[in-house]
């Protein structure tokens, strides 16, 4: 009889508790890791409920960047455009929380998508317009309007370090350099009459002895971050777009802010505190690719995000952890990283990733295993703070063997439909692959990439604590596969528990100074054949292999 009590009561258990995918698979090699032998009683979160998707109206989001020229392509002329955007806005959240047939991210940063000369639109000639590859004002008009139905807030590549050599200050900033002004427009920039002063520096052709400078190349000439001049423009240009509806920018490059001139700190804090003066909650993230330290000191400046580098790509913390099943490494560095961020800015917004317009795709650093694939995106997905996932992650895509030191194959066309492949030439016919097929193709099969993402995403917006709430502690369990922490948010309390070992069932005593009432919120498997999910009895949590749990008080 005790038996037949005990499986009706987790039966009862199994189908209260959020579940979104089934976990696990049955495994006779079960570990005990026991830490002690209190109890918490678990009831169900309620017979076939679910919990609600949290639609956020602050800075935190999930976001989907988009490479603006390689998405989707709304008039035939082989690039894509931003009414190609609006087009496939209910790929990314159709503005309806109930429904599964969207990522769910709330969040868009655009590429850059000011006039420019090049195809990566990274030398912008015009800061407050819309190149004509792309549309126009009216099209970016109706963009925003379409993402506020949809609850997305849209953030823009904004470059502060340099703009193009087509830009009107610029023209007119070297006839007057040459000519021997150097006070009118040609304080907008760097120029020099002193010979080269370090790297970057450029003889202006057809002006002996005149010099400016262009970190990144000859048609990417520096702005003057001091300059009066200078501030006020960028402060026209917050205005221009904020006001338009934007919700903040990314950017570019914020390691360069800083010169022999230039404390890269004070400009991003005046940048900052001038953008607030037209949306008090503007969001910026900037793109620094120093180390963990150097990202700590630019925290002081009072930006709400920095890209955490060192978690992403093929190196980082959350590929190298998954691949090698050491969960206890990822949950130290994780917490290390989130308090050292909140103790430089106590407003601080991780932003997390796994790889962008940059970097080789990072379906390319796991070797055909779909399912360390899943692990990492379950472990980067929920964690504190933003997540930025690039177009085509969700999707496996991959770059091309032999074409990993060209960034054109890491931008290559969507894949909506791998029987009608995009007609899109915007990268020089640069393309990738895509291993598990296209969007319609992943749709179709439960077990995907793509479910898995949205799954994932939608387990994140149903506990809005992990987003906003700063980790407090980590927990081994005394097994390496185990990557647990604890995220406190407003006195309430929600433990994320990855099990990164391939193949070992674990039990996992949650004890009540973990969690005083443990229940199941949200689960996902990384084993797209299991059969059996995830169970919290009492409060020893059951989870499988490749698996993640995330836990919450009753």
């Amino acid at each position: 009889m005790k038996k037949i009590i005990s499986f009706i009561l987790v039966c009862l258990m199994v189908l209260g508790v959020l579940t979104l995918s089934a976990c696990g698979t049955d495994k006779s090699d079960t570990a005990d890791t026991a830490v002690n032998t209190d109890t918490q009683g678990t009831e169900p979160q309620g017979e076939g409920t679910e919990l609600p998707v949290h639609v956020s109206d602050d800075k935190y989001r999930n976001y989907y960047h988009i490479w603006v020229c390689s998405f989707e392509d709304s008039n035939g002329d082989e690039t894509g455009d931003l009414q190609g955007i609006i087009n496939k806005l209910d790929y990314i959240n159709d503005g309806d929380p109930t429904t599964d047939t969207d990522l769910g991210l709330d969040g868009i940063w655009l590429s850059p998508i000011m006039p420019s000369d090049s195809y990566h639109k990274y030398d912008v000639d015009d800061y407050m317009d819309i190149d004509p590859e792309f549309g126009d004002l009216e099209t970016f008009d109706k963009l925003i309007e379409e993402c506020d139905k949809r609850g997305i807030a849209v953030i823009l590549d904004l470059v502060l370090n340099h703009c193009g050599t087509g830009h009107e200050f610029w023209l007119k900033a070297l006839d007057e350099a040459k000519a021997g002004n150097l006070e009118g427009y040609a304080d907008y920039y760097r120029f020099s009459t002193g010979g080269m002063t370090g790297t970057g520096w450029r003889n202006v052709i057809g002006a002996s002895g005149l010099w400016y400078e262009g970190q990144f190349s000859g048609e990417m000439p520096e702005w003057n971050l001091e300059s009066e001049k200078t501030r006020a423009y960028f402060e026209e240009v917050a205005k221009f777009w904020l006001e338009r509806g934007v919700a903040g920018f990314r950017l570019d490059a914020v390691k360069y802010m800083t010169d022999e001139i230039t404390d890269g700190n004070e400009f991003l804090n005046w940048f900052y505190t001038t953008a607030q003066k037209y949306n008090p909650d503007v969001y910026m993230v900037g793109e620094n690719w120093q180390g963990d330290a150097e990202l700590y000191d630019t925290y002081e400046s009072g930006i709400d995000s920095q890209f955490a580098f060192s978690f992403a790509t093929s190196s980082g913390y959350f590929t190298r952890n998954a691949i090698s099943g050491n969960g206890n490494a990822l949950s130290a560095q994780l917490q290390k990283f989130d308090s050292k961020s909140k103790e430089a800015n106590e407003n601080a917004i991780n932003a997390f990733f796994l790889s962008n317009h940059d970097m080789v795709r990072i379906a390319n650093s796991f070797a055909g295993d779909l399912e360390d694939q899943k692990m990492a995106a379950a472990a980067y997905l929920l964690t504190p703070g933003n997540t930025f996932t690039y177009y085509g992650e969700e999707l496996g895509a991959k770059v091309p063997s032999g074409y990993f030191e060209n960034d054109a194959y890491f931008r290559g066309a969507m894949n909506w439909d791998d029987e009608n492949p995009s007609t899109i030439w915007c990268t020089a016919n640069a393309y990738q692959d895509w291993p598990y097929g296209g969007v319609k193709q992943q749709t179709e099969d439960e077990n995907s990439l793509l479910s898995f993402y949205r799954q994932a995403v939608k387990v994140k917006n149903q506990t809005p604590q992990i987003a906003r709430g700063s980790i407090s502690e980590t927990y081994t369990f005394d097994q390496q596969a185990i990557c647990a922490f604890k995220v406190e948010y407003e006195g309430e309390e929600v433990m994320v528990i990855h099990n990164m070992s391939d193949d070992e069932t674990l039990n996992l005593t949650i004890t009540a100074d973990m969690l005083e009432s443990p229940v199941i919120r949200g689960m996902l498997c990384a084993n797209g054949e299991s059969d059996t999910e995830s169970v919290l009895e009492g409060n020893v949590l059951t989870i499988y292999g490749l698996s993640s749990v995330v836990l919450g008080n009753k």
